[in-house]
């Protein structure tokens, strides 16, 4: 059972209370990549926070002039003030999708438990929202692996209202806003769970979905960390934990990152190893041909062509 505001801790519902009284400004912000934060936060300008966008999206530090007191209340109550010299930063920031509003964490993310949202996010959510409206097979079900802020479970549960959809992961600040964000989008049938991959959470799927991280991160925070040669392991554990957990006719939707090096897809290779021989329909589709380029510069990349998103689909024979 999701849980709704009024089960939450004063600490959440204070957070909930914050981000419904700045949604309800009419406050919108599309979050894009860090360098292109960087690059705008850096112009002459962009020093101090002087909107609503400044604080909850930009990241940028703020006087006690810029938001209302109740917002600064709520804050204080939500713990995610912090004051910086004679000043203010939110450690968290809001973003839009569609006509919902997530709470993750504040630029940079540079802590461990940081929880992202970016271009992969919206990428991802439009994967989800394309297969549901083209698929007819029930969804009682769900759950998405490693959820982070809950986007991609509450695409889910506002699809398929009569589903149930368990939003996962191990990160407890994850875990803390999906549940927020699940009651702010009104997604009643969404809860959130503590479990590496699906360990922790038992039945099978009939959807599964998943945005991995899917990068070599030197300093291997969680929520960009893939593991394996080249970012490719954490992807290729949910594919294996997911086949055995799907329904007849139940679906995975791994969206995900795969280095190709001299014109060649290990991960794709990874995945057909697995899946050709299985009875289970998929297919591989290259949604963007070119991200994370900066990558590429050195470390684990420095021999890669490109670092591409991928969309893999598997359904399970019914």
């Amino acid at each position: 059972m999701s849980e709704r505001p009024h089960d939450f801790s004063p600490a959440d519902r204070a957070l909930f209370d914050l981000a419904r009284m700045v949604r309800d400004t009419s406050y919108r912000f599309v979050t894009p990549t860090p360098l292109t934060i960087a690059r705008n936060n850096g112009r002459p300008g962009n020093v101090e926070a002087g909107s609503l966008a400044d604080v909850f999206g930009w990241s940028r530090p703020f006087n006690d002039t810029i938001l209302p007191t109740p917002m600064l209340d709520l804050m204080t109550a939500a713990g995610v003030l912090d004051r910086q010299g004679g000043g203010f930063h939110s450690t968290i920031r809001l973003s839009t999708l569609g006509a919902d509003l997530f709470v993750h964490s504040a630029y940079p993310t540079t802590a461990a438990d940081a929880v992202f949202f970016g271009p992969d996010t919206y990428r991802f959510t439009n994967a989800i929202a394309a297969h549901l409206a083209l698929s007819r097979a029930p969804v009682r079900r769900a759950v998405d692996v490693g959820c982070g802020a809950g986007p991609g479970g509450v695409v889910v549960a506002k699809s398929r209202p009569g589903a149930d959809v368990a939003m996962v992961d191990i990160n407890d600040v994850a875990l803390r806003y999906a549940r927020v964000n699940a009651a702010l989008a009104g997604a009643a049938r969404a809860s959130a769970h503590s479990s590496d991959l699906l360990t922790d959470i038992e039945g099978s799927f009939d959807l599964i979905v998943a945005n991995p991280p899917y990068l070599i991160d030197p300093a291997e925070r969680a929520y960009r960390h893939g593991g394996g040669a080249l970012g490719e392991g954490l992807s290729l554990a949910i594919l294996d934990a997911a086949l055995d957990r799907l329904s007849p006719g139940g679906t995975l939707l791994l969206y995900t990152g795969s280095a190709i090096a001299n014109g060649y897809d290990g991960f794709r290779q990874a995945a057909s190893e697995r899946l050709d021989a299985s009875p289970h329909h998929w297919t591989y589709a290259e949604t963007d041909p070119d991200v994370f380029g900066e990558e590429l510069d050195g470390g684990a990349y420095a021999h890669a062509d490109r670092i591409a998103a991928v969309v893999l689909t598997v359904t399970k024979e019914n």
